[in-house]
């Protein structure tokens, strides 16, 4: 099927499949801030009930223009046709995304794909077949490209100021707040998200590759489940516990969430569960956790730099810490995305800190949420390096990113916009660093047949 070419300016017409919270910053970004280039013409949900609540919310925004149709699960293609869509935004849980991605470029749309790409191996497979077949565009939105803060450090080692990169160091920690929530909903099985090392990690280890200008070719990972599930919970004596979070169970359990005290969280899931069956507010120490909260990686890169990272999902504070040394120097960025979870009465609404765009936390004591970037060169002393002011979620990169797919923009010097290529390289490590986790030996990433070099 020929690929259609719109002219600059032209109007796309956008489909949204999964209807879950993330999908509301791109209705938002589609029906409000970038609707002269944007119409949002379908939706696409299992779920009757969040179905309804972005009818609202497309309402709610003020549009003046029709809702958008509605469709089940079976109905991509039938959605694709029936619409004239010309791109489809994949929101849905990762486990899915092979299967709607295939199916939406075989059916006439590109697509716009949350990351991670995809799951597993087989998923990577079925992905590039589609595009081969069809010679349709396929892009990964890798929003943390986009923060100043990111892409100053891109700069930074682009300019040739740390020399030939030799190795990065990536610690990255989530705190009990937001590293909690993986472990209450889909994400805490594997089978669904591939685990931290894919669902989450896929974004730190894009980072990487495009920070180096590089591709990973080995990886060696160890981790385990150690803090939350039934067994660590055993292990710490916490004792009987309620299977949910939204019970009467009195409060005061940090670790609990009641789904009946924000409204898009209740009416998403709390009074959507009947249709599917899917609970958002599992116990964080119950039982079926198949997924880890402490990985460790030893990655290393065709090019020859070795990458070390690092994840902790129950830290007491929240950001990363990059090193990267290079033949002629060191730079080191520091981020904290929220400096303390502190008691029940003074928990921040936002279980994740990167996309609320607003300080919170401890200002003033011992840790403060900021960032820092920090160059020195061999024989000299060290120097701040000025990063530009960032406002909205995920260090201000979503704004950008949402132009950058909105619109047509001017080429890009530091290369942000991320494509299959990009989304493969992230996942291979994720994929790559599972099959360590089940063996127990370091995996080459050429060896597990993604379905492109």
């Amino acid at each position: 099927m020929a690929k259609p070419t719109p002219t600059d300016g032209a109007h796309r017409r956008y489909a949204l499949i999964g209807t879950g919270s993330r999908g509301r910053d791109y209705v938002r970004a589609l029906c409000r801030d970038h609707r002269d280039v944007a119409e949002l013409v379908a939706l696409l949900d299992p779920n009757p009930a969040r179905l309804d609540y972005y009818e609202d919310l497309i309402r709610d925004l003020g549009t003046g223009a029709a809702g958008p149709a509605r469709y089940g699960a079976d109905d991509v293609e039938r959605m694709i046709t029936e619409q004239r869509v010309d791109r489809v935004v994949v929101t849905a849980p990762d486990h899915t995304h092979a299967d709607v991605i295939a199916r939406a470029l075989r059916a006439g749309a590109d697509v716009i794909t949350e990351k991670p790409l995809t799951t597993d191996a087989e998923g990577t497979r079925r992905i590039t077949e589609a595009l081969r077949e069809t010679g349709r565009d396929l892009v990964v939105t890798f929003n943390y490209r986009y923060s100043p803060r990111n892409s100053a450090l891109r700069e930074l080692i682009a300019s040739g100021a740390v020399g030939e990169v030799t190795g990065v160091q990536f610690e990255w920690v989530l705190d009990t707040q937001h590293g909690a929530d993986y472990f209450r909903r889909w994400h805490r099985e594997k089978q669904n998200s591939g685990g931290l090392l894919v669902h989450k990690a896929s974004h730190h280890f894009d980072l990487v590759n495009w920070w180096i200008d590089d591709t990973p070719h080995r990886v060696f990972a160890s981790g385990g489940l150690r803090f939350y599930g039934a067994e660590a919970a055993a292990r710490r004596g916490l004792g009987p516990r309620p299977e949910r979070g939204t019970t009467d169970h009195g409060g005061g359990d940090p670790f609990l969430l009641d789904l009946r005290t924000d409204e898009a969280l209740r009416r998403l899931y709390l009074e959507a569960e009947h249709h599917d069956g899917y609970l958002r507010d599992r116990d964080v120490f119950g039982p079926g956790i198949t997924i880890e909260d402490n990985l460790s990686l030893v990655v290393d890169y065709a090019g020859g730099p070795t990458l070390t990272y690092a994840l902790n999902a129950h830290s007491p504070w929240e950001g990363y810490r990059v090193a990267v040394n290079g033949t002629e120097g060191r730079a080191e960025l520091e981020v904290v995305e929220r400096a303390a979870v502190l008691t029940e009465a003074d928990r921040p609404a936002a279980v994740d800190p990167s996309v609320t765009g607003r300080t919170e936390g401890a200002a003033g004591d011992a840790r403060a949420d900021g960032e820092r970037l920090v160059l020195q060169r061999h024989w000299e002393a060290a120097r701040e390096i000025p990063i530009p002011p960032a406002e909205g979620g995920h260090g201000g990169g979503d704004a950008q990113l949402y132009r950058a797919l909105f619109h047509r923009v001017p080429p890009d010097p530091l290369g942000r916009a991320a494509d299959v290529t990009d989304g493969l390289r992230a996942v291979s490590v994720g994929i790559a660093g599972n099959r360590s986790l089940e063996t127990g030996l370091p995996v080459l990433i050429p060896d597990l047949g993604l379905g492109e070099k």
